[in-house]
């Protein structure tokens, strides 16, 4: 079958100002499995340029395709293109199945599916054994009922799901498909040739606001070895400098994790590393920290999400201060740039308390920052949290986490989002950051800190100008549970667990008569 995979041209910031683009590995990763069940395969990745909508559509109906799937990383506010993209799909051939993936219509399946026709199925999960399922079941004129973990409307037009999907046990089963891409366009930390990638999937913390960690299911991991022999072949074979994790949690396993650092290192290749982690996982292997750096990792975002106690108790994060600035700390130490997230709006702030941010932040004495705002997802247990709190913001194309879109009723939009940019510019500029920014003695990390604060400066403007003159709020907007829906946080988990298969010394150790 002809098979299409579209990557919509997204609307955030953060990806339009950049020179670098990021591979979409999501739509390489179930790639794979279709090219390898025979099926005949193309990307239209429209990230760049960004791509206009009618070159989108045109690319992709380009030698009548049987099947268009579109899918996006940043899946909420990806929605209204994705959904556009489809519209146009159907009005010039109505005829092609389009099917749809990612976390936001995982949830979301009932009301996509209620208001328009344009799609066709939902993947709900993961996409790689789902998806040629679907295709295959769809290919022989089978039942679509009988492919489990999608959506789609009945023979009365009704939207209607199958049983969930089960987890991939084995990550390493499905291969991601990098003949897809010329990987000589993708880049990132400045030019450097990039792609992204997944060591694990899932997070084991319960986090109450987190979007990804109920998408998952469970934290499963790649097998090490395999692992960092891609990544050596990458480089190797494709001139690939920097992989950056995709995962939410990549160390939650010290084992599997030394197991990966060692593979990586003997494959002696000149990869770097970012990606984000917790905290916690770093103080816990501060004895293996220069294993890290020896491997590879440059930089480690670290997903403190605020600095204040008792709002960590209350989204639930299950680290604490002193774990974070021991953390930054540690990284410092062993070479590692460190990344903080600090985000706004989690409970109903004043300027006292973005004053105490702004303090707890500087004696943190992270090396770059990351400001966000709150951003509730419908499945979430935060959601239920913050149902009756007043939505802002109406485009869910803003709804990326670099916007504001729940109202404050002690800071006016102007002022949480001023001080949130002043304190981005101070944390940034004090003198110990352009100290190390314009003298660390390592090149690596010069470079890094350099690009870093030249791609934070251009969008720090963007984000001011966007602010005033371009993104429009309201004023007296619905509830958070009007504007979405119920909370659906009884359906986190989006798939059933499978359990990894026994190795065979195992299933032998089972039934001995001594077990």
């Amino acid at each position: 079958m002809k098979i299409v995979l579209i990557n919509p041209p997204h609307t955030a910031i953060g990806s339009r100002v950049p020179d670098d683009h990021l591979p979409p590995l999501g739509l390489l990763t179930i790639g794979g499995p279709l090219i390898d069940a025979g099926h005949d395969l193309r990307l239209v990745d429209a990230e760049f340029g960004p791509m206009p909508l009618e070159k989108v559509v045109s690319d992709a109906l380009d030698g009548f395709p049987d099947f268009v799937l579109i899918g996006h990383s940043g899946s909420t506010s990806a929605h209204p293109t994705a959904l556009l993209i489809a519209e146009m799909i159907k009005q010039r051939e109505p005829a092609t199945i389009v099917i749809y993936g990612g976390v936001f219509p995982t949830y979301h399946w009932r009301d996509i599916l209620a208001a328009t026709d344009v799609f066709d199925f939902i993947v709900r999960g993961e996409g790689e054994a789902t998806v040629v399922a679907l295709v295959e079941a769809l290919e022989m004129h089978q039942p679509a009922a009988s492919v489990a973990g999608i959506a789609f409307r009945d023979d009365l037009r009704r939207p209607f799901a199958t049983q969930p999907a089960m987890t991939i046990a084995d990550l390493d089963a499905y291969r991601v498909g990098w003949e897809l891409i010329d990987l000589s366009r993708y880049s990132y930390w400045g030019g450097k040739r990039a792609v992204v990638m997944q060591f694990s999937r899932g997070c084991p913390h319960l986090c109450n606001y987190c979007g990804q960690r109920g998408f998952w299911t469970r934290w499963r991991h790649r097998d090490p070895k395999r692992f960092a022999h891609e990544i050596a072949w990458l480089h190797r074979e494709h001139g690939v400098e920097l992989i950056n994790l995709a995962d939410e949690n990549p160390t939650v396993s010290k084992k599997a994790w030394r197991a990966f650092l060692d593979a990586l290192i003997a494959e002696n290749v000149p990869v770097l590393i970012v990606g984000s982690t917790r905290a916690d996982d770093i103080v816990r292997d501060a004895d293996i920290l220069h294993l890290y750096r020896k491997a590879g990792v440059i930089r480690w975002l670290l997903g403190m999400e605020n600095t204040d106690e008792q709002t960590l108790q209350l989204i639930r994060k299950g680290g604490s201060t002193s774990s974070d600035r021991e953390a930054i700390r540690l990284l410092r130490k062993h070479g590692i740039l460190s990344m903080a997230t600090w985000v706004a709006g989690f409970e109903d702030e004043g300027f006292r308390d973005l004053w105490r941010g702004f303090r707890q932040l500087i004696a943190y004495d992270p090396d770059q920052i990351q400001a966000l705002y709150v951003t509730p997802h419908r499945w979430t247990p935060f959601f239920r949290i913050a149902r009756d709190r007043k939505v802002i913001q109406k485009d869910a194309r803003l709804w990326d986490y670099k916007h504001q879109v729940l109202q404050m009723t002690r800071l006016k939009p102007w002022m949480l989002f001023f001080s949130v940019k002043l304190i981005e510019l101070a944390v940034q500029s004090r003198p110990k950051a352009l100290a190390r920014i314009l003298l660390h003695p390592d090149p690596e990390q010069r470079h890094s800190m350099r690009w870093y604060t030249k791609m934070g400066r251009r969008v720090w403007f963007r984000e001011v100008w966007g602010f005033l003159a371009r993104d429009g709020r309201v004023k007296d907007g619905p509830t958070l549970a009007e504007f979405w829906g119920a909370p659906q946080d009884a359906e986190e988990e989006s798939m059933t667990v499978a359990r990894p298969p026994r190795r065979p010394a195992e299933a032998a150790a089972a039934i001995s008569p001594g077990a």
